[in-house]
């Protein structure tokens, strides 16, 4: 049967190469989603600023002993007299410690700061002047110094920790855009005197990197991260980590979501392939084929096009991959530190997983064609009459119970997480249709019979009855058109219902009419007091925003590298406020206890995250820098569901932040007073470099952030959507291009060209609705359960004109690409049809 399925490949080539891009693009799209997901599970990111340290030590940023994977959101910092005890480890040359700090040039914009001992880690070669040796001194990058007008010996204020400083510039490095100051001036500025960010190793003449690094692992003790290789780039920027993790999830489900995509589309074309040769397939069954020789004769058909194209497809899938990549980068969602990586295994489970979906597409496409029987055959190629069976019927509603339950899933999860859940109830919802896609599509069209008949007339009685008698190929046009709109409307619709959900839980939780911020990095704690006694202003709240852990009251014991299976820590999102003023800034409010009471070791839990505990109690907890602390709980406060709260005095929050400094201060102004003199008042307080915006600026400034966010979802629906929409042209053209020798006898009888087109407009109309209506139903079952547990209301959140051009654009797809299939096959002579 394999000779005859390499034979038979020549002579029906329009349906093999529709099969063939089908299966080209989806092994595309998998292949490179693969090396998307090792890139986020190696998380590399090869070393710039600390390449010549072969050996980096830095504080590691992972929550030892969970279950769940778990990643500090701030820096984890170092004692300085680590640095010390590193350089007696034998094979150790130079322990070199590096401070960072941001800092903004008055003259050059943004940049980052470090002290000059780290220089010699890059290393930056001085092409001008002197190091820096003491304070009021600092070495800037030619590049930044042209770009600026600045040259040696000349005078630049920094903005950095809160204040305006001036330095004179001792020299000039090689190409860098960085600048550096004196050692203990980093620490200074940095807000962590006595802290370093990491350790640069530099070793001696002949040692290696593998002994030492061991004998710095046993000396830098348990707490800090010993990282040699690629890995060294996580002590420059410590977010690798947690960002490069949500590749992991975007990569599953975007392969998913291709994998199925791709056995619906080439299922489809499959299927009408092997509809253009229902009268060999009857023959050969005629003749003493047996149902599994037919089987394997159309599986192995698919098999060596799945091959090829898979194969075609695994040389551009890296590029896909890295193009992706580089768009998640560029939309702020990725560091650009992060390198690509997609190797052999990537490559050959995305090559596999295509393969197993090209299978599964070929037994299903198999499946009609080799369960006729031989003396039925021949009237099989005549006249459909077998369009479903049982064992379908049982599937479908297997996944409808799924769809169900992953629905109920989705009304109970956390509002931030529900889209989590419903992204693969989306997936379910459409495979049980697609399963039960005659059924629902005879039932559709024969609920459009009447209406279409009184509106076209013979046209439409047509077409209805071609509809009618042809179930299977009117289900193989029509799934396509409900992948298309199903996945459109469902995944768009999710990203603009979680948005929402977001914007109003922060509006809700903000009641300020000013917002004070800094271009030098935040304010000191003491503006707060500054800004409350600036006439005009009746409150003033310090916020600063954060990410902390609820500890298990059983501590997490050491593993020896194996998770803990106890209780885990709770993530929750932090707040350090100033608790003066917090009522009349925020919408805060505490349902037992009082807000008042947040001074020093103190903490207001979410309602839900304080069961179990009392006012009074102590509640072991961990900072963003991975600090332990335990805290006396002196209030619950309540929030919507998945947006809660804890809030800490800002007081204790702060020095665990990136900078130690408030990044904002939340303003009460009182009734009648002039915005306009009290923002010129409040940037006179003292402090360098103070902006005031009201409130509609800060919820602009986190509409940029959840755009941000939500760059890597919608490429997600650029690119499947993409290849659906792809796929539904393809379908609709295949379709009507089978259809030669019918449209060939039509005109045989008298039917003109124009009949034929309107009946053909008729159905396709047909197919649009009938493919529409299901793809409505996808998202609706998506996205009521999703509004519910995110905005409280059935409707999701976003425009109704993105349902009109996504149902627009599918009517206008499908009567475009079927009317010019048609327009090409009526061009052939009515007698030549075969």
């Amino acid at each position: 049967m394999i000779g005859i399925a390499l034979r038979t490949l020549r002579f029906h080539k329009g349906g093999f190469l529709a099969s063939f891009a089908a299966l080209f693009l989806g092994a595309l799209i998998v292949v490179g989603c693969g090396g998307l997901l090792e890139t986020g599970i190696r998380a590399d990111a090869p070393p710039r600023r600390l390449a010549a340290a072969p050996i980096v030590v830095t504080g590691d940023q992972r929550y030892q002993d969970t279950v769940r994977e778990l990643v500090f959101p701030e820096r984890v910092h170092l004692d300085a007299a680590l640095a010390t005890s590193i350089a007696t480890v034998p094979g150790v040359a130079a322990a070199v410690p590096d401070v960072s700090f941001p800092a903004t040039l008055t003259v050059g914009g943004q940049v980052t700061g470090h002290n000059w001992s780290s220089a010699r880690l890059a290393p930056h070669r001085l092409v001008q002047g002197t190091a820096p040796s003491g304070p009021g001194r600092v070495v800037l990058g030619a590049d930044l110094a042209e770009r600026a007008g600045l040259r040696t010996g000349g005078h630049v204020r920094l903005l950095v920790h809160g204040a305006a400083e001036r330095f004179e510039i001792s020299g000039l490095t090689a190409g860098t855009g960085d600048v550096f100051v004196a050692d203990a001036e980093a620490g200074r500025l940095a807000g962590r005197p006595g802290k370093i960010d990491s350790v640069g190793v530099l070793l001696a003449p002949g040692a290696s990197t593998a002994q030492v690094a061991r004998a710095v692992r046993a000396a830098a003790g348990t707490g800090p991260a010993v990282l040699t290789g690629d890995d060294r780039g996580r002590a420059e920027d410590p977010g690798v980590l947690a960002d490069t993790g949500d590749l992991i999830p975007l990569a599953a489900a975007f392969g998913s979501l291709a994998a199925m995509a791709m056995v619906f589309v080439v299922a489809g074309t499959l299927g009408l392939s092997i509809r253009q040769r229902e009268r060999q397939s009857a023959l050969l069954r005629a003749v003493g084929a047996t149902p599994g020789q037919l089987r394997r004769l159309i599986v192995g058909e698919t098999m060596i096009l799945a091959v090829a194209a898979t194969a075609l497809a695994c040389y551009p899938a890296p590029r896909l991959g890295r193009l992706l990549l580089r768009v998640f980068v560029h939309g702020g969602v990725v560091p650009d530190t992060v390198a690509f990586r997609s190797g052999t295994v990537p490559l050959l489970a995305g090559a596999g997983l295509a393969l197993a979906a090209a299978l599964g597409a070929a037994l299903v496409a198999a499946h009609t064609a080799a369960r006729t029987r031989p003396a039925e055959a021949l009237a099989e190629a005549a006249l459909q009459r077998r369009w479903f069976s049982r064992v379908r019927l049982a599937l479908g509603v297997l996944c409808l119970g799924g769809g169900t339950a992953l629905a109920f899933g989705t009304i109970g999860s956390d509002a931030p997480d529900a889209g989590g859940v419903a992204t693969p109830a989306a997936l379910v919802w459409t495979i049980a249709f697609g399963l039960l896609g005659p059924v629902l599509s005879r039932a559709i069209t024969a609920g459009l019979a009447r209406p279409v008949r009184a509106l076209s007339g013979l046209s439409g009685e047509l077409a209805v009855g071609n509809a009618r008698a042809r179930t299977a190929r009117l289900t193989a046009a029509v799934m396509p058109v409900m992948l298309a709109t199903g996945l459109a409307l469902s995944l768009t619709y999710l990203q603009t219902t979680q948005s929402d959900g977001a914007r109003q839980a922060f509006e809700e939780a903000q009641r300020a009419d000013l917002v004070l911020t800094s271009a030098a990095g935040g304010l000191p704690l003491d503006a707060v007091d500054d800004v409350r006694r600036t006439p005009g202003v009746t409150a003033a709240t310090a916020q600063v925003p954060s990410r902390g852990f609820i500890e298990p009251a059983v501590p997490l014991a050491p593993s020896d590298g194996e998770e803990s299976a106890g209780p885990q820590p709770t993530e929750l999102a932090l707040q350090g406020i100033t608790p003066q003023g917090a009522d009349r800034t925020t919408a805060f409010r505490a349902a037992t206890g009082t807000l008042t009471a947040l001074h020093g070791d103190t903490v207001a839990l979410p309602t839900r995250y304080a069961a179990g505990h009392r006012l009074g109690d102590t509640i072991p907890m961990r900072l963003g820098d991975g600090t332990q602390t335990r805290l006396k709980l002196v209030a619950t406060v309540g929030a919507r569901r998945g947006y809660e709260t804890a809030l800490v005095p800002a007081a204790l929050l702060a020095p665990h932040t990136g900078n130690g400094l408030v990044p904002r201060i939340l303003i009460s102004t009182a009734p009648g007073a002039d915005r306009a003199e009290l923002a010129a008042a409040l940037t006179a307080t003292g402090h360098p470099a103070l902006r005031v915006t009201d409130r509609d600026g800060l919820a602009a400034a986190q509409q940029d952030q959840d755009r941000t966010q939500a760059t890597m979802a919608w490429l997600v629906l650029a690119v499947v959507v993409g290849y659906a929409v792809i796929s539904l042209v393809n379908t609709q053209a295949l379709a009507t291009a089978e259809r030669r020798r019918e449209f060939g006898l039509m005109r045989l009888v008298g039917a003109t060209r124009r009949q034929v087109l309107r009946m053909m407009a008729v159905e396709a109309g047909l197919v649009a609705a009938a493919g529409t209506t299901l793809g409505l139903l996808v998202a609706a079952l998506t996205l009521v359960p999703m509004s519910l547990s995110v905005l409280g209301s059935a409707l999701p959140g976003g425009s109704p004109w993105i349902l009109a051009a996504v149902v627009a654009a599918a009517a206008a797809l499908t009567s475009a690409t079927t009317l010019a299939a048609t327009r090409i096959v009526l061009r052939a002579r009515p007698g030549a049809a075969p």
